[in-house]
């Protein structure tokens, strides 16, 4: 049994995926716990207190508990984090003080959640960790357009040196790490994303539009996500309007904070007369997501990139075939020709070329929403939770066999 403090300084695993800085990393981390906590390992989840009113602890359950910590402004943005860091990381050396406690290791999320981590495992003298769930250098290479400050890609080189590990969710993500960071490849290794097969599986269609009043022959292309120009909506309001048949957009994801960018993708909808063709939603709680799946044709993942692509992944667990940008994780997700269409270029040519196959051929459609399940099947949370276990399990016992050593010498 392990003691591990889990650090996630941005972004909260009790916050709403789809929703601003929240997404596929929230997922993970609330999922991981939940396998950990099965296997006998305890987590203290340290977040940054984003709302006064809310509990400094809260418990997940008898072994896993979300504890939030006092770090700038409750309303202040991700990328002004930096500089409150050392706040952060004093908030949680003081919590470990007062009640006491022990950690085995330290597993942190995101770069700045390393940085924080770094400090407190060099006090500790425990194993770090590191998952960076998305690099600065992957961003700036597919979206030019919203560079990512050198500071930040020195920082991520900073947490790739010191850490003891770092989990990459993909091959291409080792591959970055090791090459433009000059991360020690012996001190990196792959573990996958999971996906919780049993929540998300195949339902009856019909049934599933009914209960969301979904018109049964609707066509229906999804988008589930953030509502930000990364994830590239636009692609996706312009290939449905380019579609030889008439289908629906349906966009799940944001909220009131997003009214400005969703009025934005509404005129570019009514500029290309497919206004009365889009539907936003919020984002839904993730048990709910399942019905949004099923209840579509096609899954669409436009995007500029994507560390790994937690949507497409859902979307396969469900039967349902995904139209997707051939970046980052995407490419060793989605299984071109077979549970879907990896696009090279993000036009909305390609995209709609795409979708237009799978919209008009059903045969096609449900073949591929197979096989996309059978794929999803080696990401079942079980087998990935195993693997991270061991690298657990691997780190505290090198660090108590040196500990050991050092005392005998």
């Amino acid at each position: 049994m392990c003691n591990i403090a889990v650090i996630s300084v941005h972004t909260s695993p009790l916050a709403r995926p789809g929703t601003r800085d929240s997404g596929g990393m929230n997922v993970y981390i609330r999922e991981l716990s939940r396998q950990m906590a099965r296997r006998a390992h305890t987590m203290d989840i340290f977040t940054r207190r984003v709302d006064a009113d809310t509990p400094e602890i809260t418990i997940i359950d008898e072994r896993t508990r979300v504890i939030q910590v006092k770090a700038g402004p409750a309303n202040g943005s991700k990328a002004a984090m930096q500089k409150h860091l050392p706040e952060f990381t004093d908030g949680v050396f003081a919590f470990h003080d007062v009640h006491n406690l022990h950690y085995d290791l330290v597993h942190s999320h995101y770069f700045l959640s390393g940085a924080v981590a770094n400090a407190l495992t060099e006090q500790w003298g425990v194993p770090h960790v590191a998952m960076f769930h998305t690099l600065a250098e992957a961003k700036n290479r597919h979206h030019p357009e919203e560079r990512e400050p050198v500071s930040r890609i020195r920082a991520e080189a900073e947490v790739a040196a010191a850490a003891d590990l770092i989990i990459c969710a993909t091959e291409g993500e080792m591959e970055m790490l090791t090459g433009d960071y000059g991360a020690d490849p012996d001190r990196v290794t792959v573990v996958p994303c999971g996906v919780d097969t049993l929540r998300f599986r195949p339902m009856k269609r019909d049934r599933v539009r009914c209960k969301l009043e979904i018109p049964a022959g609707e066509p229906v292309v999804l988008f589930v996500g953030r509502i930000e120009p990364l994830k590239g909506i636009d692609v996706a309001v312009r290939a449905v309007a380019q579609l030889p048949d008439p289908a629906r957009l349906l966009v799940v994801g944001g909220d009131n904070q997003d009214a400005g960018r969703k009025s934005e993708l509404l005129a570019l909808a009514a500029e290309l007369g497919i206004e009365s063709r889009i539907t936003f939603l919020d984002a839904i709680p993730h048990a709910d997501l399942p019905l949004y799946y099923n209840a579509a044709d096609v899954c669409v993942v436009p995007s500029y990139y994507e560390s790994f692509g937690l949507v497409a992944l859902e979307a396969m667990a469900c039967g349902v075939p995904v139209v997707a940008s051939r970046v980052g994780g995407l490419k060793e997700t989605v299984i071109d020709g077979h549970t879907g269409y990896l696009v090279p270029w993000r036009c909305a040519d390609s995209f709609a070329e795409s979708l237009g196959i799978l919209l008009g051929d059903e045969s096609i459609r449900r073949k591929m929403g197979r096989e996309a399940r059978t794929a999803a099947e080696r990401f079942r949370w079980s087998e990935v939770a195993a693997q991270v276990e061991d690298v657990y399990h691997e780190l505290v016992s090198q660090n108590q066999g040196v500990a050991v050593g050092a005392h005998v010498a």
